[in-house]
C-alpha cells in the first residue's frame, strides 16, 4: 500500500528550487574542495621536488586521486541537477 502525497505543484517546485540551491552551494564546496588540493600538490611537489622518498610518491596520489574523485563527485551533481530542472520542467 504506497503513501499517497498532498503536496501541490507549487510546493514540489518550490521544494526542488531549495535542493537545487543546495546543490549549488555543494558544487561551490567542491570546486572550492578541488582548487585547495590542486595548492596542496603545488605546495607539496615545491618543496619535496627530488625527494624520491615512498612517502611523498604516496601523497602526491592520495591528492591526485582526491582531486579525481572531486571531479567526479562535481560531475555528478551537475547530473543531479540537470535531471532535477527537467523534471521541474514537466510540472
Amino acid at each position: 500500500m504506497g503513501i499517497v502525497s498532498t503536496v501541490s505543484v507549487a510546493e514540489l517546485k518550490s521544494a526542488i528550487v531549495a535542493a537545487l540551491q543546495q546543490v549549488r552551494d555543494g558544487q561551490a564546496a567542491i570546486t572550492a574542495a578541488s582548487r585547495n588540493i590542486a595548492t596542496a600538490q603545488g605546495s607539496l611537489t615545491a618543496v619535496t621536488t627530488g625527494s624520491g622518498h615512498d612517502a611523498v610518491a604516496t601523497a602526491q596520489a592520495a591528492l591526485a586521486q582526491a582531486a579525481a574523485e572531486l571531479e567526479q563527485s562535481l560531475a555528478a551533481t551537475f547530473a543531479a541537477a540537470e535531471q532535477a530542472e527537467g523534471y521541474a520542467a514537466t510540472l
